[in-house]
């Protein structure tokens, strides 16, 4: 029989495989929107960006609602929701039908497959906590690879609204299996990874200068690590490339982001969350910077392989590093509230890349913009003190 503790991860990583892999699709829809409704990119993108801002109000109480009625009925509710919700994507005729879609539908499935999952994941797992965190990451960037492909031959052979129909009763479906694996451990666990959640409550947490730099750090990172994926395939477009062979950029970063989620796991367990968080920043900065000069489709592909390795490795290290600091008493609420500030600063990047191109008719400023957001990123993550890894809480 297969141990608890490993179906709860597999139910981890389908939920973000499916949420993730679909919401990465979007981006092959815009260059479908442009055509037919003639709405323009920055209009586009804000649904991203509406969608990215009720998660962040969600993620405040997921975690919360997690704790208390389990995450296999939070992510049941959810999952059924955001796959609904990309079902009426078919049915969209105006700006406003869409913006009610992305800002109730999918956000509330959006709203708990990050804090949910990974706070479950940090209450079964003490000593190997990076690398398990690591493990359901992989699940994300298996959907990076593998759906938008798929979402773009869809699109070819039945139309975009067809697409969308398929890909929402795909999701509901995925999204239930994924749920009925999940559960919170017992109070006393009979697992090596003993479960006894101590640590600081929400309201210390606030009292450390350290939890408002993470809060920081989340919208400066969060910002760039959401606008790029809404983007990026329509960028390949204007260069040139196919639909299906920019669909392919999505495949890359989640292939290298696979690379950056395991060597991210594997340092948080060797050198800690603050050495590993500051070396994440690295290869987003090198990759923001090439953006700006690439006009190729061969050094594009190698410019998104490493922006996917630090795509990969800053969304992993993040829950187990809140656990480090501030222990596991309140690691769903306080993980919920740091979400927050990165959804306020996903709900502002796709939207303002947009505009920026829309006023430039270029990304070349927008990728500066995000550049200058890591640099800063990695100067704040620079003074965090000093985090020490627990034996068990």
């Amino acid at each position: 029989m297969i141990d608890r503790r490993y179906r709860v991860v597999f139910g981890a990583s389908l939920t973000q495989f499916t949420v993730i892999g679909i919401l990465f699709s979007y981006g092959l829809l815009i260059k479908e929107f442009e055509l037919e409704f003639g709405w323009s990119r920055a209009l586009l993108s804000s649904c991203t960006s509406l969608a990215f801002f009720g998660m962040g109000i969600l993620a405040l109480v997921g975690g919360r609602f997690s704790d208390k009625y389990g995450p296999r009925v939070v992510l049941s509710f959810t999952g059924i929701t955001f796959g609904l919700g990309y079902c009426l994507i078919s049915q969209v005729s105006a700006p406003w039908q869409l913006f009610l879609i992305f800002g109730t539908f999918v956000s509330i499935g959006m709203g708990t497959h990050d804090v949910v999952t990974l706070s479950t994941i940090a209450k079964w797992f003490v000593q190997r906590r990076g690398i398990m965190s690591a493990l359901v990451k992989v699940g994300t960037a298996c959907g990076q690879i593998t759906i938008p492909p798929a979402a773009a031959y869809l699109i070819v052979l039945y139309g975009w609204r067809n697409t969308v129909i398929i890909m929402g009763l795909s999701a509901s479906l995925l999204l239930v299996v994924g749920a009925f694996n999940m559960t919170n451990p017992p109070p006393k666990s009979t697992t090596n990874d003993t479960y006894n959640p101590t640590g600081k409550s929400l309201a210390e947490a606030k009292g450390e200068r350290h939890f408002w730099y993470l809060c920081i750090i989340q919208f400066l990172f969060i910002t760039t690590l959401l606008a790029i994926p809404v983007h990026i395939a329509v960028h390949g477009i204007d260069l040139g490339m196919s639909s299906t062979k920019a669909s392919g950029l999505f495949s890359v970063i989640g292939g290298a982001s696979i690379v950056g989620r395991l060597a991210a796991g594997f340092l948080f367990d060797k050198i800690g969350g603050k050495n590993s968080l500051s070396l994440c920043f690295i290869p987003l900065i090198v990759s923001l910077l090439s953006l700006v000069y690439v006009d190729t489709d061969l050094w594009l592909f190698i410019v998104v392989g490493i922006y996917g390795l630090a795509h990969g490795g800053l969304f992993t290290v993040v829950s187990p590093l809140i656990a480090e600091y501030f222990g596991m008493r309140a690691h769903g609420a306080i993980f919920g509230t740091i979400l927050f500030f990165g959804a306020v600063g996903g709900a502002i990047g796709p939207f303002l890349v947009g505009i920026i191109f829309d006023s430039t008719g270029s990304y070349k400023y927008a990728f500066i913009t995000l550049l200058i957001f890591s640099i800063l990123s990695l100067l704040i993550a620079l003074t965090l003190p000093p985090s020490q890894k627990p034996l068990s809480q």
